[in-house]
């Protein structure tokens, strides 16, 4: 009985497990209260081991001890079914109707059999846990026991107050903008774009459409026979884009939505159904939310504005960009470009502009500018300095140049100075370096010289031609010409033609760029014989010619030219038709004049004119001394043409008027009377076909002429749009008095081809009279460089 007092008694130690089971395992308890069988074999407990002998025999006896509760058999669990088919009654399969109506026989039964806590008590389950009453004290239990019994969980306290958080839960949501309403913009079959329908949300609309147009890699797309993991790839890629285009017009907070839809994976073949294959075909949508666009805000031009004045506000209002203005990328660097420009144009050839560097503040919705810009000084012109004097004399350069020493330095002037030596002809390569010679002060700017460095090019030139033409017969020329042989660009030519109807043989010097820039000084000594279709002449003479000119490179307003010549010429109306015995006898002349003419410009191409208008007047008085009699006349002509352009169609017309006053007819030298016809007068005439003629049909010429033409110059796609189709209509008059009548006009039409080349157009005419006489042909075609008029 000692043992006893000594150990807890096995019943009390049982319990005690049994409690400690079921506050360590809560996850197993619930498994045993759903069940009495469970319950009882967890109260099936022996004396452990420690009780064995004498504290076995000092038990109570076994009729002392509560009875053993009884084990219930644990029911054999039902059969889990192999299939869906097997849960389905065979009443449900033989008629759906009558067995889903009848439903659930005893509702409440099944109610309660779902619930397992409200089942009946087991009564085993109850006295097992009849004498656990109340919490054991730890100081009874074993020491592992004990262990665990004081490990209690403290109460959890409140965190100190964090002011950040505190201060981040002080701001206000932000209010969200309402999305703006969308119109769609369909760039192509396979993309569309949508973007605000009010203008005023997105003003730059139209220009980043078509923008986009030009870059977009999904525009070309060929209605779905790209895979679709294709046009995803060119989807996002177009996505970065739209956003990129979106900043260029300063929309930093610009969003861009994209949808895609339909397509078909690669290798995979489209429906047989059109309607099936149109909705598979791959379709792209973006929604373009520009938000808020942003504006310039600090502009900082580096030493520009400390410049002294006017310098500084010029440069300034050069740049143009002013704080608050649009925020555009573009317009920085077209400004940008400007500045530069401006700089060179104002005296500051050593100017240095960094790159932009553009800082974008969110918050304020601006963007910083920097364009730190060093002039570095002020300066005029000085000498220009060429590196082939012998060839090129510095002096001579100078001269041609557009600016005198101690101009202004302007960058166009340095620029142009290097084409009009390129324009030349005898140089193959060119650069003009400024190079400082005198430093600039505060009183006085700087100075600085111009090395030209040059390179020859070849200077002789060897050329010939052969052809057959309907006026001209067969031709052959060659042409000889060395065009520095007299420095400074003094040239010697030599000319021969041998052909149907002309022969000629010539030598002359050129001197370009005389006394000034685009002055040229000719010289001319010929002979030749040469049959048209009215005049049949013979002879030879000298001619000197002073003038200013336009050329492809220097279009100028106005032009002018000088001159005088003196010719022998023995001639005749040519004798096309004859009467029997019948010979127009030849005439010698000797014919001494001055002639001049002025001619202002204001077209936009020399060659190839398309707006404005250009004029020229002709003047020469002449004297013709023919069988010891003299006459006195001034021939005069005027010339005008107007051009105007409606989109890629240009609309040009031509007026012309001449006459010869002081003399007959019959005292003028055939070749110094007027005629008409041919490719640069009335198209669908032959040259000098239209006019006077004598009895037999031959052209005589007049004293007066007037002519008329318009064409209609329309672009086509060939040949990447280098051809024109030009139909036209001319119409003249010649009237052998000095004043013109119009009794005898002639009408021609046709329609002619246009070859645009980088050096003018190639025309091609096909032109046919429309009141021709019995000596005029159906047909007539032209061959020529640059434009009729």
């Amino acid at each position: 009985m000692a043992s006893l007092s000594s150990s807890p008694r096995p019943e009390t130690r049982a319990r005690l497990s049994l409690g400690l089971a079921i506050a360590a395992g809560l996850g197993h308890s619930a498994l045993a209260l759903n069940g009495a069988p469970l319950a009882a074999a967890s109260l099936a407990v022996q004396p452990s081991a420690q009780d064995s002998g004498e504290e076995q025999e000092a038990a109570p006896p076994a009729a002392a001890s509560p009875p053993a509760p009884v084990v219930a058999p644990v029911p054999e669990p039902e059969p889990v079914p192999d299939s869906l088919d097997e849960l389905i009654p065979e009443a449900a399969l033989a008629d759906p109707e009558s067995w889903a109506a009848g439903g659930v026989a005893n509702p409440a039964a099944v109610a309660e059999s779902l619930d397992p806590l409200a089942a009946a008590p087991d009564p085993a389950f109850e006295a097992a846990f009849a004498g656990l009453e109340g919490t054991p004290d730890s100081a009874s239990l074993p020491e592992g026991e004990a262990a665990l019994a004081d490990l209690a969980i403290p109460e959890p306290q409140p965190l100190p107050p964090d002011p950040e958080l505190e201060a981040l839960a002080t701001i206000a949501a932000p209010t969200l903008a309402a999305a703006p309403e969308l119109a769609e913009t369909r760039v192509s079959s396979t993309l569309v774009l949508a973007l605000p329908a009010d203008p005023e949300a997105f003003p730059e609309k139209d220009e980043f459409v078509g923008r986009f147009r030009d870059l977009s890699t999904l525009r070309e797309l060929d209605d779905g026979e790209e895979a679709t993991p294709q046009v995803a790839a060119r989807a996002r890629a177009d996505e970065e884009l739209l956003g990129d285009i979106l900043r260029t017009y300063g929309y930093y907070d610009g969003e861009v939505v994209r949808q895609l839809s339909g397509g078909r994976r690669a290798g995979e073949a489209a429906g047989e159904e059109e309607a099936e294959a149109a909705s598979r075909e791959p379709s792209v949508r973006f929604d373009i939310l520009p938000g808020p666009r942003y504006r310039f805000g600090r502009i900082d031009l580096g030493e520009i504005p400390a410049l002294p004045e006017p310098d500084a506000s010029r440069l300034i209002e050069a740049f143009g960009i002013k704080t608050g203005d649009p925020l555009y990328a573009d317009r920085i660097v077209e400004r940008e470009l400007e500045l530069r420009v401006a700089l060179g144009e104002s005296g500051y050839p050593f100017a240095k502009v960094d790159e932009p560097q553009l800082l974008i503040d969110h918050a304020r919705e601006e963007g910083d500018l920097t364009l730190a810009a060093r002039p570095g000084g002020k300066y005029v012109f000085g000498e220009v300095v060429s590196n082939d004097p012998r060839f090129l004399s510095g002096k001579h350069l100078a001269r041609i140049a557009r600016f005198d020493a101690g101009d202004t330095f302007q960058q166009s002037f340095e620029t142009d100075l290097r084409r009009a030596i390129l324009a030349t002809g005898l140089v193959s390569s060119v650069t003009v370096i400024p190079r400082e010679t005198r430093a600039p002060t505060p009183d006085q700017p700087g100075e600085v010289a111009l090395d030209v460095a040059m390179e020859r090019a070849p200077l002789r030139t060897i050329a010939g031609a052969i052809g057959y033409g309907t006026e001209d017969g067969f031709k052959l020329e060659g042409r000889w010409e060395h065009r520095n042989l007299f420095p400074p660009e003094g040239a010697l030519r030599l000319r021969g033609i041998v052909g149907t109807r002309e022969v000629l043989g010539s030598i002359g010097v050129r001197r370009n760029n005389f006394l000034g820039r685009d002055q040229v000084l000719t010289v001319d000594l010929f002979a030749s014989d040469i049959t048209t279709q009215a005049v049949d002449s013979r002879g030879g003479g000298v001619r000197a010619t002073f003038e200013k000119i336009s050329n492809i490179l220097f279009q100028k307003e106005v032009s002018w030219q000088i001159g005088g010549e003196v010719i022998y010429t023995d001639e005749r109306n040519r004798n096309i038709r004859t009467a029997p015995g019948f010979e127009v006898p030849r005439q010698a002349y000797l014919i001494g004049g001055l002639f001049g003419s002025i001619t202002l410009d204001e077209s936009d191409d020399l060659l190839d004119p398309s707006e404005g208008w250009r004029a020229t007047l002709f003047l020469a008085p002449e004297v013709s001394h023919q069988g010891g009699a003299e006459s006195f006349y001034l021939r005069a002509q005027g010339d005008a043409s107007y051009y105007q352009s409606l989109g890629d169609l240009v609309l040009a017309g031509r007026v012309r008027a001449a006459t010869i006053q002081g003399a007959g007819i019959d005292v003028i030298a055939p070749s110094r009377r007027l005629y008409g016809g041919g490719g640069a007068s009335v198209r669908g005439y032959g040259f000098q076909g239209v006019g006077p003629r004598d009895t037999l049909g031959n052209p005589t010429g007049g004293a007066s002429l007037v002519e008329f033409s318009a064409e209609a110059r329309i672009p086509t796609p060939l040949f990447g749009g280098a051809i024109e189709v030009v139909p036209f209509i001319d119409a003249g008059s010649v009237s052998r008095g000095s004043t013109p009548t119009f009794g005898d006009i002639r009408w021609g039409a046709g329609i002619g081809i246009r070859y645009k080349t980088t050096f003018g157009p190639i025309r091609v005419d096909v032109a046919a009279p429309l009141n021709p006489t019995e000596f005029d042909s159906p047909v007539v075609v032209y061959v020529s460089l640059g434009q009729a008029f």
